[in-house]
């Protein structure tokens, strides 16, 4: 039995559950609620960084923290989930890096936006957040310029960088819309929208869109 610890709307547990979902790999949920002190000492016990998601896998005795490893470790032992990594290692690297891209410098930069929204107003930071519109700027553009003809993150195939990209985007949308100033990334996104496996996690996190935080 796999366990994937986390929240529907996280952007990396959505990364995960698209890789499973896209592997058709039997898993469970297990909701974190960091809201309620029980739910977050049960989670802290078992990944004491704190970090959404962690995978258990029953069967084999481990824990598997971080988005990325988690996905490695799901193609080690699971042969679905290894096509979503290519064996060419010439498309393998860029798979890596694209995943990167996706999660450092569309992620993080989305999150520290996010983030402000939720500190009281004495303790906002106008600056880190113009910054942060910045750096997301700035990625998109270098997105848009690297699009092709290519239907998915790199090349014709489907890999766990597309499973980085869509909610990584999905959430950039909403503090830098783009679907006007970048068309070809829009249209990237428009297909991973139609993608059964993001449309499936996009479904399970409705429930929760109410905590989104809103721009003030």
């Amino acid at each position: 039995m796999l366990r994937l610890y986390g929240h529907p709307l996280s952007t990396f547990c959505m990364k995960v559950a698209m890789a499973l979902y896209e592997a058709q790999t039997p898993f469970q949920h297990e909701l974190v609620d960091f809201g309620d002190e029980a739910s977050r000492a049960r989670f802290y016990a078992l990944a004491p960084l704190g970090k959404m998601p962690v995978l258990v896998d029953e069967d084999r005795g481990e824990t598997v923290p971080e988005t990325s490893i988690i996905i490695d470790y799901l193609a080690s032992v699971d042969p679905a989930a290894a096509r979503l990594m290519p064996s060419d290692p010439a498309l393998a690297w860029k798979v890596r890096l694209a995943d990167r891209i996706f999660d450092l410098h569309l992620q993080t930069p989305m999150q520290k936006i996010i983030d402000d929204r939720l500190r009281p107003d004495e303790a906002k930071d106008p600056f880190g957040v113009e910054q942060a519109r910045g750096q997301l700027g700035r990625t998109l553009d270098v997105l848009e310029r690297g699009r092709d003809r290519q239907s998915w993150a790199v090349g014709e195939d489907f890999t766990f960088a597309d499973c980085s990209a869509a909610p990584a985007l999905f959430y950039a949308d909403k503090v830098v819309p783009f679907e006007r100033s970048h068309a070809a990334m829009w249209a990237y996104f428009e297909r991973l929208k139609a993608r059964p496996s993001f449309a499936r996690v996009l479904a399970e996190a409705e429930p929760y869109f109410h905590m989104y935080p809103a721009e003030a």
